[in-house]
């Protein structure tokens, strides 16, 4: 099924409805967390998170139970439904997650408190990872509540952790790549003791399950600040523990993490137009020399999907074949070996990796800029239509089996180099002994 955009102003308007609702049930609620940060930092939220003294089975009674979802009731989080979308808006409104002020026990698995407790705004603040995510902000007064001075780090340009540094990490080890995540993607500055806990603690990073870490990887390669992301990574030794196959542990070697190569892979995807995992993966797997089979391990490894992980194997494969070529000695290939490469699925996205290699001095501006320019071309002329078929071939006598499939690719290749135009010629080739046999 395709995504669901939801519509930012019928998003808002919204999570406004759910904090009035709760007020005028008695109860104080606040909007939290990452929309608060995004309010005062004049961006769009991606969506808003409600933190309420009501207690989950109130808010419950407050939306009724078929407007509300009960999966995170155990820690105090009830899921409000949204309207669906109305005449004029661009989508449906979205959920809101209502959580209830709540101190964590302790962590016993890396990521989810044994228990929890119900408590104030002020204790709730305490348990949060961040500064910057840390206040509450009143929708209907415009009032923010900040116990824990994320307002001065947002002006400062600061990411730090609430609380000991090393305690929020070992809550939830995530957290890690979330501080690389908002750090770079603000443009912001790593805190001195935040970040010293993050890099003594960074193998515990491997207690994530994959899916988490891969979530946070694309969010990072595919935004704003992305350069920086991956040399944090690399300065912080996460890139060795989450990327080892294409980061190394060598932090002085070249073509790993922290070398020369990796700097480069940076500047390069942060050139890209349309950034994505496979993208970066390919790029970094071309810098440190590691190949399709590096990006085979790391897609098993973090279990990419099936597209993804083909995407990236694919363009590894292909930045290998045409980017050490200039634009006349990929003119001078024959079409039949270039053809497969401009007419795959993601040609567009090899052509955007070619010009970011330019760009960055890895690559020749002029073949990428001719790659951009046939892959742009109908897709009838880079794929025409075969001018046999398998039936053609069986009836004109060739034998079934691995003769058959190379015969046929031996045509292609001829039509693709315009050496025969059409099916009688195709068929006339098949007098040649040669191309009988293969």
């Amino acid at each position: 099924m395709p995504p669901v955009f939801h519509d930012p102003a019928a998003a808002r308007d919204f999570a406004l409805e759910v904090v009035d609702r709760l007020r005028k049930a008695g109860f104080q609620a606040f909007w939290a967390g990452g929309c608060v940060r995004d309010e005062l930092l004049g961006r769009t939220p991606a969506d808003y998170d409600v933190a309420t003294a009501a207690r989950p089975d109130e808010v419950r009674a407050v939306f009724g139970k078929r407007k509300t979802l009960a999966v995170g009731a155990a820690f105090g989080v009830i899921t409000v439904l949204g309207p669906r979308a109305a005449p004029g808006q661009q989508g449906p409104a979205g959920q809101v997650e209502v959580a209830t002020f709540r101190v964590d026990a302790p962590y016993t698995d890396g990521r989810h408190p044994a228990g929890v407790t119900f408590c104030s705004a002020r204790e709730d603040a305490q348990r949060r990872d961040f500064t910057i995510n840390g206040l509450f902000l009143d929708p209907l007064t415009g009032e923010v509540h900040d116990y824990v001075g994320g307002r001065a780090d947002l002006a400062a340009g600061i990411v730090r952790a609430i609380g000991v540094p090393a305690q929020r990490f070992a809550e939830d080890h995530l957290r890690m790549l979330r501080a690389i995540r908002f750090t770079a993607f603000f443009g912001f500055v790593l805190e001195e003791q935040t970040r010293a806990a993050l890099e003594r603690m960074t193998r515990l990073v491997n207690t994530v399950s994959p899916e988490r870490i891969a979530a946070e990887l694309r969010a990072m390669v595919s935004r704003p600040g992305r350069r920086q992301a991956l040399e944090m990574l690399a300065d912080t030794g996460l890139a060795a523990e989450v990327l080892g196959e294409v980061a190394g542990s060598d932090m002085t070697g070249s073509g790993v993490a922290g070398g020369a190569e990796w700097s480069e892979s940076a500047a390069i995807v942060a050139a890209l137009d349309e950034p994505d995992l496979p993208l970066a993966l390919a790029v970094l797997a071309e810098g440190s020399g590691g190949g399709t089979d590096a990006v085979a391990r790391i897609a098993a490894r973090l279990r990419l999907s099936n597209r993804e992980a083909k995407g990236a194997a694919w363009l590894t494969a292909a930045v290998a074949t045409l980017g050490g070529l200039s634009r006349a000695e990929i003119m001078s290939l024959p079409r039949s070996r270039v053809q497969p490469w401009l007419a795959h699925e993601h040609a567009a996205c090899l052509a955007d990796l070619l010009r970011a290699r330019a760009s960055a001095g890895r690559g020749d501006a002029a073949a990428a800029a001719w790659v951009t320019a046939e892959v742009a071309r109908p897709r009838a002329e880079l794929d025409p239509p075969p001018l046999v078929t398998g039936s053609d071939l069986l009836a004109a006598g060739v034998a079934e089996g691995p003769a058959l499939g190379a015969a046929l690719a031996r045509i292609r290749a001829l039509q693709l180099d315009g050496v025969i135009t059409t099916r009688e010629a195709a068929l006339a080739a098949l007098r040649d002994r040669t191309l009988r046999d293969r």
